[in-house]
């Protein structure tokens, strides 16, 4: 039985709203909704009555609830009594690139504020180049990226992969169609930084596609590029993780490319002894990042898509009576 589970099923109870409750714990609606069936599937009842405003307990919800308050305050005092070394305030250093920052890091930083409420963070946001360099050097102690390191000191902790597509902005009219990457390259190529694990996959990818290279523009800045591409710049293979406003406005529409992209694996790193917190709050980052990854399908996407059927009707049409 997860404890997390529990708290959020108790202040489900008490707001009676899915958003309120995922603003409380720092979540999204999704991982609330997750939680919530997954306790549900757990005992074989159904705890909540659900319509459009309001979630209300059912009668084994209620005989739930005062049990559920009792574990969680049970909890809370056990971390309190504990009071072993990873209750101890101070300062840690981590470092994140920003498809992260983009994505499930908000939700990393309520779950350490709840574990750790006495610690202070310093979050430095650069490329997995830099933040490299910078665990190297010990100006952080962990660090949240795309790329492993080798070597006796580091500890590497897989966190998840995000799916990468090809994106573009809908006035550059290329939702219509298969697409291979020739035609790609006739568009200015929007890449994460040189030397990147993207970008490798990239040069490669057109090196064996196109005789003439491809004009690949390297971005240091995850939000810039989003930018750019929106305004029909160019084309990027982006994780959909990290676009889902510019899809759901559809400032951005997933393209059909005959060559798939490989996904971006995310990985946390740590020197063995650089800092007493670092594999706990890597081991937070992996459970933010798995409840992030659980909720995030391609509903995004299939709504981009039947966005661009709408629009790809006959002209003139309306629904308007």
């Amino acid at each position: 039985m997860n404890i997390r589970f529990l708290e959020t099923f108790v202040w489900l109870a008490k707001l009676q709203n899915f958003r309120l409750t995922a603003e409380k714990l720092h979540t999204t609606q999704a991982a609330v909704s997750s939680r919530i069936a997954s306790l549900e599937e757990s005992f074989d009842v159904r705890l909540f009555d659900r319509n459009s405003r309001l979630a209300t307990l059912t009668l084994a919800g209620r005989k739930m609830l005062a049990y559920a308050e009792r574990i969680v305050r049970l909890g809370e005092e056990m971390r309190r009594e504990v009071g072993d070394a990873e209750d101890e305030g101070g300062l840690i250093r981590i470092g994140v690139i920003e498809s992260i920052v983009h994505s499930w890091f908000p939700a990393l930083m309520g779950l350490i504020r709840e574990r750790y409420p006495r610690l202070e963070i310093e979050v430095t946001s650069d490329t997995t180049i830099h933040l490299a360099h910078l665990l190297r050097t010990d100006v952080v102690e962990l660090i949240l990226q795309t790329d492993a390191m080798t070597g006796p000191d580091f500890t590497n902790l897989p966190l998840c992969e995000f799916p990468v597509r090809w994106f573009a902005s809908p006035t550059l009219g290329l939702s219509s169609q298969t697409l291979e990457l020739t035609r790609l390259a006739e568009f200015p190529i929007v890449s994460f930084s040189r030397h990147s694990g993207p970008h490798a996959t990239l040069e490669k990818l057109f090196a064996a596609a196109v005789e003439r290279p491809a004009r690949i523009n390297c971005i240091t800045s995850v939000a810039a590029m989003i930018r750019l591409v929106a305004d029909g710049f160019g084309v990027a293979a982006l994780p959909p993780a990290i676009i889902q406003r510019e899809l759901r406005e559809g400032a951005l529409e997933v393209l059909d490319v005959q060559t798939d992209f490989p996904p971006l694996p995310l990985v946390a790193v740590h020197r063995a002894q650089s800092h007493p917190l670092a594999a706990g709050i890597a081991e937070l980052a992996r459970q933010a990042a798995s409840e992030f990854t659980a909720t995030l399908e391609d509903d995004t996407i299939a709504a981009s898509k039947a966005r661009r059927g709408k629009q790809a009707s006959p002209a003139g049409r309306s629904t308007k009576s």
